[in-house]
């Protein structure tokens, strides 16, 4: 494999910290035989100049736990034969059937097109007891019927995770760890809150009024938080090696855990004519076209995974953006032309 150069990735993140668009950068391209070319930018945390990015540095994963968690286990449960995907859920589910979800199918819920409510302050709806959030994700009326439109909402994933409980009889921290992330080696990877160890070695994210500092190592997305930390929306934290053992399986279509018959199918377009194009969960990297074969899916607090099966080639890029605001655009612009390098390019060095 060719890898791009160290030194124009570099130069491209530590722009991102003299712009202040994120304190401290970690990244890597690979292949399926592992990292070829990774590095660390900038600083932990603005207020500690002593303390560098590391390698090993802990992020909040954020809405890449849909990816971690979620659309890998429910990989494992089809290709077991304990899911079928076009199945209505009402047919199986006895906790949805008889009402409005029952119509729609887990591969409605993987594309974005399963038609649910776009509201998704769990507290302001349904209060903060976890059996009445259950209950209200479950059972509301949808916003459209499914398949009509491709709509991102966060309950997609949330009841998704509803579903992998439910088929696997197992909560989603412990099916993703035993079937998923202690399998390919990802020792490191866990739903939060971390112990203080762990903690202290996380890139802090947002400001917190209710305990006056940066959270670190308590997921960011307050629907975790308010779900005790586990759910399908957020809520893991991983390191680059691990997030790199995760891509490097699904280049390498070994059996630990999701098999190659998912990965291949969930790296095609399954929405049609209607737009955005949508895989299972991943989608066609922004400024691409879909023949290219350049998957990706970015978490809020500034991470972000691509891969490409046809290149046989990954890339991440991790950062606390979270710590100094929500200003989306500017991230954009750097994870778009990390895009760019990282799938172009010869290289071939690690740095510590």
């Amino acid at each position: 494999m060719t890898t791009p150069s160290t030194a124009r990735i570099e130069d491209l993140l530590q722009t991102g910290v003299r712009e202040e668009v994120y304190p401290g950068a970690v990244w890597a391209v690979g292949d399926a035989d592992g990292i070829r070319a990774s590095g660390a930018v900038g600083l932990l945390d603005p207020d500690r100049p002593d303390e560098p990015m590391r390698l090993d540095t802990v992020f909040d994963m954020a809405s890449l736990t849909k990816i971690l968690a979620v659309w890998s286990t429910i990989g494992t449960l089809v290709e077991q034969g304990k899911l079928d995907l076009h199945a209505p859920l009402g047919s199986f589910w006895n906790e949805v059937a008889g009402h409005p979800l029952a119509r729609a199918t887990a591969h409605h819920l993987l594309t974005h097109t399963a038609g649910l409510p776009l509201r998704a302050n769990l507290k302001n709806l349904y209060g903060t007891d976890p059996q009445d959030i259950r209950d209200g994700v479950l059972l509301e009326a949808l916003h459209r019927p499914p398949g009509e439109a491709v709509e991102y909402t966060d309950r997609a994933a949330l009841i998704l995770g509803y579903l992998a409980e439910h088929l696997s009889g197992q909560p989603l921290d412990r099916l993703a760890t035993d079937r998923v992330w202690h399998p390919l080696g990802m020792t490191r990877t866990r739903f939060g809150p971390l112990p203080g160890t762990e903690a202290a070695r996380c890139a802090p994210t947002e400001y917190d009024e209710v305990i006056g500092t940066h959270l670190k190592g308590t997921a960011h997305d307050f629907s975790a938080r308010l779900l005790g930390g586990v759910c399908g929306i957020a809520g893991t934290f991983s390191v680059l090696d691990d997030l790199a053992l995760f891509l490097r399986h699904m280049l390498a279509h070994n059996r630990a855990a999701f098999g190659p018959t998912w990965i291949k199918d969930s790296l095609r377009i399954h929405t049609g004519t209607l737009t955005p194009a949508r895989g299972l969960f991943w989608h066609p990297a922004p400024g691409t076209d879909p023949a290219e074969d350049i998957w990706v899916h970015y978490g809020f607090t500034g991470t972000g995974m691509w891969i490409s099966t046809t290149q046989s080639r990954w890339a991440v890029l991790l950062t606390n953006k979270l710590r100094f605001n929500r200003d989306r655009e500017p991230l954009t612009e750097i994870r778009n032309a990390f895009r760019t390098a990282g799938f172009t390019s010869p290289h071939r060095t690690r740095r510590a």
